[in-house]
């Protein structure tokens, strides 16, 4: 490789590593246990682990069929562009869209609210769907690549065999692409447990019922520092295991 090259990479390395090597470096290390049992941090951990736990669940339920569509339908050009936009919209665009559609005079969320009381703005099931809007497209993305690497033999032989399309899909299909469904169902949770903008927007930040370790984070920074590294710490180590332990079983498989 040319030493110009070289030079840039390491400078871009260094400009991603220091960030994070800095926040390892100020992290109260000695107080750690007592502000991650802080009685504002534990409820925003219980919080996070709730919501995102949530939205992944919902993503897997709605997302699957989804890839499922873009992996066996033609000409889906702009169905994808769609599942995909919110990896790419501002989350506070993402969050004024949740408002429109979901709000107490929304598309959706005003029928409901009309008929049942319900409302879904500044609730923890606000959170819960501004956590899946945004990380739904991880989900989707990574089945619909394993379906696209499917070789049909096996599919035709069970319809050959009398399968329905049914059986074929629950006994065949999903067993080979389990692994990059369980990849993709890692990585929307990961995404929605760091989830901030859009949930913001759409959720408000209250502590116990909206108010998220980004959110807390967020919050903690005016009033205690240590605490907010502390959580920003937390974040950082979980998205980290999360790539180890991707790295090579399933990211290879998408590769």
């Amino acid at each position: 490789m040319p030493v110009v090259v070289l030079v840039l990479a390491a400078i871009g390395l260094l400009f991603l590593a220091i960030p994070i090597l800095g926040l390892l470096l100020r992290a109260p290390w000695t107080r750690m246990l007592e502000l991650l049992t802080a009685p504002e941090s534990l409820l925003a951990l219980r919080l996070s682990l709730v919501t995102s736990l949530a939205a992944t669940a919902i993503c897997i339920v709605l997302g699957v069929p989804i890839a499922w569509a873009l992996a066996r339908v033609r000409h889906a050009t702009w169905i994808r562009a769609i599942v995909l936009l919110p990896l790419v919209l501002p989350p506070v665009v993402g969050g004024v869209a949740l408002l429109i559609a979901f709000g107490r005079r929304g598309i959706i969320g005003g029928p409901i609210y009309d008929w049942t009381g319900i409302q879904f703005p500044f609730t923890t099931w606000g959170v819960i769907i501004a956590e899946a809007f945004v990380s739904m497209p991880f989900l989707i993305i990574t089945v619909e690549a394993a379906l696209r690497g499917l070789q049909p033999k096996f599919e035709e032989a069970a319809a050959v065999m009398g399968a329905s399309r049914w059986v074929i899909m629950r006994r065949v299909t999903l067993p080979m692409v389990l692994p990059s469904l369980i990849a993709g169902a890692v990585l929307c949770w990961a995404r929605a447990l760091g989830e901030f903008g859009a949930t913001v927007t759409f959720a408000g930040n209250f502590p116990g019922v909206t108010q998220t370790l980004p959110l807390a984070i967020y919050s903690a920074l005016e009033t205690n520092r240590d605490a907010a590294i502390v959580l920003s710490v937390v974040l950082l180590l979980v998205c980290a295991a999360v790539l180890i332990a991707l790295r090579d079983r399933y990211f290879r498989r998408l590769s």
